[in-house]
């Protein structure tokens, strides 16, 4: 299997945004947000569909984007916590979590082309205090 842009951005190959690291995934913001905080959960592991990742991973996953989305949800205040599979963009597993007032928030049409750096980096930085006070600091990179 080749390699992905998201293994590329876990080596270190690629810049990301990292909110999250263990043993088994990370976290970084999406390029392209459909919300503030929108965060992408990448296994390690070289997984294409999510149907092919096994239960125990797909567990794994899940229980850190609860942890993302909690955060989400007290840091900006939404209806809802988007969370969501989709895998044709990066054919490498991973969820979506991220800030929902509306359905238009689950139309990647209306996702951002560009974002500002500097609040990109605002955001991350918003995100992984909040990590820490709840608790996930050992998993929250430096």
């Amino acid at each position: 299997m080749m390699s992905t842009l998201f293994t590329k951005i876990i080596a270190g190959e690629l810049p990301a945004r990292f909110v999250w690291s263990d043993e088994r995934c990370v976290g970084f913001l999406s390029i392209n947000p459909l919300g503030p905080g929108h965060t992408l959960v990448v296994p390690r592991e070289e997984v294409d569909h999510w149907v092919d990742a096994s239960p125990d991973l797909m567990a794994h996953l899940t229980s850190v984007s609860h942890g993302i989305a909690k955060v989400v949800q007290e840091l900006w205040s939404p209806p809802r916590v988007a969370f969501l599979i989709a895998g044709f963009e990066v054919p490498h597993l991973h969820l979506h979590v991220y800030p929902a007032w509306d359905m238009a928030a689950f139309d990647f049409a209306n996702a951002a082309k560009e974002v500002d750096a500097a609040e990109q980096d605002a955001v991350a930085e918003r995100l992984k205090g909040a990590l820490r006070e709840a608790g996930h600091a050992e998993h929250v990179p430096a």
